[in-house]
This record gives structure tokens, sequence and C-alpha cells, in this order.
């Protein structure tokens, strides 16, 4: 598969949805990003009982001490504010990019269905931290972007071996919290043809920083300030 170029502009990517202005991985939250003019959303995915791949961030539902994890809940059995992916792209369209965490392995063969069904797959970008696992994945799409989300300390041998390593198993994205990035190491991702994310860029500071050293896409909960400074850019 052919290797991305850098990206430009940038992909601006609203974490949970609006998540700093409506409640997170909603509906309303996805659609208040849209809105505001994001042009990527970002949510956290999970598996159900019935094969349902449903967005939320922790897995379980219920309270204490009787919660119970999604992938043991049929679809029907969940609170309603939980959404299916499917229901996702049913109210905000596929005219955008969206970064799912695959938070269930399980997840993954229903998730690429789903956007394959409304026309979405190659504008799908699926994370995890275990880039060999992610590599496997490949198998079940040429379209889907692959996401290694870690932190520069897990790296192996170095970030030029690390990154090399990740380059040949096909990984296109490596996303990093911001604070782990520099130009240096920008440029040198860039140069294994593979993408620089930022994640949980909340400060315009941050974003600015990030956006001003090469960075292909940020992950924000204050889609306003990330708007701004994505406009910033041009």
């Amino acid at each position: 598969m052919p290797r991305l170029p850098s990206l430009r502009p940038p992909i601006g990517f609203a974490h949970r949805g609006a998540r700093a202005h409506a409640p997170e991985n909603t509906i309303e939250a996805f659609e208040l990003a849209v809105r505001l003019g994001a042009p990527g959303l970002e949510s956290d995915v999970w598996i159900t009982a019935d094969g349902v791949a449903v967005l939320d961030h922790d897995g379980l539902v219920g309270r204490r001490p009787r919660r119970r994890s999604i992938a043991d809940t049929y679809h029907a059995d969940l609170p309603s504010h939980i959404p299916t992916l499917a229901e996702l792209y049913a109210a905000v369209g596929t005219d955008l990019e969206v970064s799912l965490d695959v938070k269930d392995p399980q997840a993954v063969a229903e998730v690429i269905a789903t956007a394959r069904d409304v026309g979405a797959e190659g504008r799908l970008w699926l994370c995890h931290p275990d880039r060999e696992l992610l590599a496997g994945w490949r198998e079940l799409s040429v379209e889907v972007r692959l996401v290694e989300s870690t932190r520069a300390s897990r790296f192996v041998g170095g970030p030029e071996i690390h990154i090399a390593r990740s380059a040949a198993l096909g990984i296109d994205v490596v996303n990093l919290h911001h604070s782990d990035w520099t130009g240096g190491l920008i440029a040198l991702v860039h140069r294994f043809g593979i993408c620089a994310f930022g994640w949980d860029a909340q400060h315009e500071r941050v974003l600015d920083e990030l956006l001003d050293s090469g960075i292909d896409a940020v992950y924000s909960d204050h889609v306003d300030r990330m708007m701004a400074a994505l406009e910033l850019l041009g």
C-alpha cells in the first residue's frame, strides 16, 4: 500500500467528540464537533455480545457493584447514550476522518465492515499500542489506516530503530502524546514515510507548537481552540 504523504492541511480530531463542550462519546458531542468545523472525530470502540460496534470510553456499563463489560452485554441492553458506529455515520455522514481507539480487538472486523458499508473505509484510522497486532489488521482492509498509539519512552531500541520497524510492518501513523514530539522526531518519522499524530493537545500553545513543527494531526477536547489553531495555518 502506498505510504501517506505528510498531511497538509493537518487533521484536527475532536477527541471523543466535542468533549469540552458536550457529554463525551455521544451523538450530541459528535454533531457539535462537526458544527464547530472539526474535519475529524475520535472515539473508543468496543463490540457487544451480539456483535455491534459501539462507542464508549471505559467499556463498562451499570453501577457498582454490578457493573458489567460491554463485551458481555447485548446492544439492546446498553444505555441509550452509547451510540453505535453505524449511528455515528448516520448522524454526521462520511465526509470526514474517523479515528477509533480499538479497546477490544474483537471489534475490528465489524468496525471495518461498518465503515465499508457506508463507503468510509478509506477515512478510517484504527489506533492501538501493539503494532504487531495492528499490522495483522491489514489482512482485513487495504484501505484502512493503521495508527500506533504509544509513548516515546516505549520505543524499542531507540527512535530510529523503532520507527524503521513500524514502517516495515506497514504502520501508517505514529501517534504520541504531545510532550513526546520534537521537530526532529517528526522529521524522522516522515523520513520513513509515516505520519506523526499528537494527542492531548488541549491548549493554544501546545496546538501551535505541534502544528508549527509539522505534525500531521492533533487530537483535542477543545474543538474551538483546535480549529482556531488550524485556521492560522491558512
